[in-house]
């Protein structure tokens, strides 16, 4: 807030550029990795040619990630479409501008080209934007968009892009054409597994051309594992990271030939960050009807930080499910979370350490929390597994 574009910009590029310096070549060289630079083609499952070089090993990981798709959309590529790869090179803020995508990237960057005075249009195919949640925080969030000046079209497919005059006017079914200077596509995301031999060699892809692998994060040729975007599961930072170490330990443990380690997704938390954030770990709400699952409920207008900040929007929903054999003793065990708040991205955490170490759902309830913290929302909403808390007690999942 109160930045202008080329500060907000610059500010950017420091960051990425402090990042980078942790992780470029010379970076990697002081840890012991040799680097070379070129195009990998697989010649067989022990030998990789890098423009002419031959690498040879018993143990290949594939971590070539993903890059940003851009749909066939009749006048698109004329448009000279923005992606999350090129966005950040902007010189120029565009006055206008329309979002292909109601997803992460794409809510991400609504709310911040926003705030900087763009005006902004969000389009997304479905009926509503960030699908992957739940349908009570893309309601919060969507709200918060519209009172921010953000136009949220849903339900409408983008059919045509035209060029005239230098602006771009972008067809929508069932809707008026939105004339813009720049469009952003956000829709997906399509793995870098092009012309790498992989097929050649026996590497399954599956039928959006991402490496198949199991829990273990091995393909379906040995020796050979795949990690971060290029797996097709979760396509998060912290996620790759997890698998990195899951494949490394597989690939060069001599315990992994007795217990390997396992790649779960269902762990994994994630952060959608807008004002307020969408922070997410496991099952939503229907996900847990079909496994007897439970709701604990608590809107961020009665947790006292919220309150005191003035940063009411949102909630935390927890979601409990039965233990084999124990059952629901103890309140059960976690399913999941969603927490909409301010700082709903640290939010899930505490669950999903609960849902890591299989703890029961009581303990959190139990746990005692700083007066007045975010994080005591976790213990409100925990408590109502046991008893009703301000007139709020779990209930069922549904669907």
């Amino acid at each position: 807030r109160g930045q202008s574009f080329s500060e907000a910009m610059a500010e950017v590029h420091r960051a990425i550029e402090t990042v980078a310096a942790t992780e470029d070549d010379a970076a990697l060289r002081r840890e012991g990795v040799d680097v070379v630079h070129g195009r990998g083609v697989f010649r067989s499952p022990i030998s990789l040619d890098v423009d002419g070089t031959s690498i040879r090993s018993q143990r290949f990981i594939i971590a070539t990630g993903a890059g940003p798709a851009v749909p066939p959309i009749d006048g698109l590529r004329d448009a000279d479409p923005l992606t999350n790869e090129n966005l950040f090179d902007l010189a120029q803020q565009p006055r206008r501008l329309a979002v292909l995508g109601g997803g992460a990237i794409g809510a991400e960057m609504s709310q911040a080209f926003a705030r900087l005075g763009t005006d902004v249009t969000l389009i997304e195919a479905e009926d509503r934007i960030l699908t992957k949640e739940e349908p009570e925080a893309s309601q919060v969030i969507t709200e918060a968009f519209e009172e921010a000046g953000i136009r949220v079209r849903t339900g409408g497919m983008v059919n045509k892009v035209e060029m005239a005059q230098g602006e771009s006017r972008v067809h929508v079914d069932g809707g008026e054409p939105v004339d813009v200077d720049r469009v952003l596509v956000a829709i997906g995301r399509k793995p870098s597994t092009s012309n790498m031999g992989l097929e050649d060699i026996g590497v399954e892809l599956d039928e959006r051309r991402f490496v198949r692998t199991d829990d273990t994060m091995a393909t379906s040729v040995p020796g050979i594992w795949a990690v971060g975007d290029v797996a097709g599961s979760l396509q998060l930072t912290h996620a790759a990271n997890r698998m990195a170490y899951v494949a490394v330990g597989n690939a060069l443990s001599r315990w992994s030939k007795v217990r390997k380690q396992r790649f779960r997704a269902d762990q994994v938390p994630w952060a959608t960050f807008t004002t307020p954030e969408i922070g997410r770990v496991g099952m939503t709400e229907a996900d847990a009807v079909d496994h007897g699952g439970r709701v604990a409920y608590l809107p961020m207008t009665e947790v006292d930080r919220a309150v005191s900040t003035g940063e009411t929007r949102g909630y935390i929903k927890l979601v409990a499910g039965p233990r084999p054999l124990l059952r629901g003793a103890g309140g059960g065990r976690l399913l999941g979370a969603t927490a909409v708040a301010a700082v709903g991205g640290e939010l899930v955490h505490e669950v999903a350490l609960a849902m890591r170490t299989n703890m029961f759902t009581g303990r959190l309830a139990q746990t005692v929390h700083t007066y007045p913290t975010w994080s005591m929302a976790v213990q409100q909403a925990a408590a109502q597994f046991f008893f009703e808390v301000g007139g709020r007690e779990a209930r069922p999942a549904r669907r």
